[in-house]
């Protein structure tokens, strides 16, 4: 039987993505005002770091990737964002060119890792290129985490309403990073958590809260540098 972990509990419909299906929440946690001021906020610090910091920063960290590993310097991998709306994830790539990376979480010296590529998952590099992603309107800076397709297919068959994480845009960076929850999904109890802060994160929104998680997660990528590989 499913766990249950939502505080709130609205009224749902059912919808098929790709033969699955999915619990779908209205969207009434956001007013219109909110939904502003957070894509303002998403749109004015990501194009600052794109003009001022990654226009130089990228090229570097590509041409380490070409020069490391054959493939391309971006990797793109489907999820599923708001209302369960599916995109494509930007990444550094990380690993040697696989049919694997899609189905199978990076785990522990991991041989599928570049050299390149662990010092950019260990201090989460490679996650910069959703920075795009959030300019685009796919994500926004901080929200619930998007996990890769089949992952969100047993999360959501384990967890009940696990899906009420998908009322709101993914995140580059969210509660569950903050509090160190951060690599892979090692068992239930981690997977568990990370849902109820995303949860508790939907439920009590605030600008000030996107900022507190913003700060979070550095100090968090600076103390707990052994939980991303």
């Amino acid at each position: 039987m499913a766990s249950t972990i939502t505080e709130r509990k609205p009224v749902t419909k059912s919808i098929n993505t790709r033969g699955r299906f999915f619990k779908s929440f209205p969207d009434v946690f956001f007013d219109e005002s909110q939904l502003f001021v957070k894509r303002s906020l998403d749109l004015v610090l990501s194009i600052g770091l794109v003009v001022f910091v990654f226009s130089w920063l990228f090229p570097i960290i590509g041409l380490l990737i070409k020069a490391t590993s054959k493939g391309p310097v971006f990797f793109q991998q489907l999820r599923h964002g708001k209302d369960n709306v599916p995109f494509y994830c930007l990444k550094f790539r990380t690993m040697y060119l696989n049919d694997q990376a899609d189905v199978k979480q990076a785990t522990k010296n991991d041989p599928r890792v570049t050299w390149i590529g662990k010092f950019l998952r260990k201090s989460s590099m490679d996650e910069l290129p959703q920075f795009f992603n959030v300019i685009k309107g796919d994500m926004s800076i901080v929200g619930p985490r998007p996990h890769a397709v089949p992952m969100n297919y047993k999360f959501s068959a384990e967890i009940d309403n696990f899906m009420f994480r998908h009322t709101v845009k993914p995140g580059i960076t969210g509660l569950a990073q903050a509090k160190g929850f951060r690599g892979e999904t090692r068992d239930f109890y981690d997977i568990y958590s990370r849902c109820k802060l995303d949860i508790f994160y939907v439920n009590n929104w605030s600008p000030f809260l996107d900022l507190k998680i913003i700060f979070w997660t550095i100090v968090s990528m600076l103390i707990d540098k052994d939980k991303a590989y």
